[in-house]
């Protein structure tokens, strides 16, 4: 494939995956496949991609540093399972045999294409659950803290620690839809509002980004010039999705990505099993 060729693809997909983070989530799944598609092997490719979307993730969560410092000790508490969890998830790719990361990553994928599938769903149960669940006696919440959070002691603290390193554990590994799942997830365990929930959201991705890039540079294993190119196909497209794809209906996009997804799937799964 000619340089020019491939310097076009790659960011025109991370722009359409930047546009597609900021209005329904799953741009992995677009700027992924290309990748590969480009000559990167399936852990490079991941790689790189993770490397892309830390200029990106830092860049959302500046925008919410408000919240963020409304609900600082709330972000304090889940940045070190971030940076532990992506750490994980990175060395877990990096010494694991590539065979492996090739057969799982299918499943991933396709896991990742019904989260986003079946998003609407997945908000409204965490939503009830959270409704019926959130009462300090129901989960230890302690009585909100002068910068505006509710902050999870005893059983419920060590609970929210581990859920936030299990998905930093995954964002490590491969990421896609972890938005996603990340938002259902403190939907549960903290008593935020979708404003708030957004900004620790965006705190946790920056972070578990930048911990799982940092081993994927030490140990060589991102494509350094594809990753520049990504980094800024993501920031333009995040900034003109914020600006102005919202204007396209969201179930729009979220069928592109879905029909992305499972077209994905099953070409990951016919080539990693035969």
């Amino acid at each position: 494939m000619e340089p020019l060729t491939r310097t076009c693809l790659l960011l025109l997909s991370s722009a359409v995956a930047g546009g597609i983070n900021s209005i329904a989530g799953g741009g992995t799944l677009v700027s992924f496949p290309v990748a590969m598609a480009v000559g990167l092997s399936p852990i490079t490719a991941n790689a790189t991609n993770a490397l892309a979307l830390v200029p990106g993730s830092l860049a959302s969560a500046w925008a919410y540093r408000n919240e963020l410092k409304t609900d600082r000790r709330l972000a304090l508490r889940f940045v070190g399972p971030s940076v532990l969890g992506g750490a994980i998830g990175s060395l877990l790719v990096l010494l694991a045999p590539e065979r492996v990361y090739v057969m799982v990553v299918p499943g991933l994928v396709l896991g990742a294409t019904l989260l986003i599938l079946f998003k609407e769903q997945l908000a409204l149960l965490s939503k009830s659950a959270g409704a019926r669940s959130r009462s300090p006696s129901a989960v230890g919440l302690a009585a909100p803290t002068q910068q505006g959070s509710a902050l999870p002691t005893g059983k419920a603290a060590w609970l929210s620690g581990l859920a936030i390193l299990g998905m930093a554990i995954y964002g490590g590994y491969f990421g896609a839809g972890i938005g996603i799942i990340t938002l259902a997830v403190l939907s549960l365990l903290t008593s935020l509002d979708i404003h708030h929930l957004n900004a620790q959201k965006a705190l946790i991705a920056s972070t578990v980004n930048a911990s799982a890039a940092t081993l994927f540079v030490l140990r060589g294993a991102t494509h350094l010039p594809s990753a520049g190119v990504m980094a800024i196909g993501a920031v333009l497209g995040g900034y003109a999705g914020a600006r102005y794809a919202r204007r396209l209906p969201v179930r729009v996009v979220r069928g592109l990505v879905v029909t992305i997804g499972l077209v994905l799937s099953a070409s990951l799964l016919r080539n990693a099993f035969g």
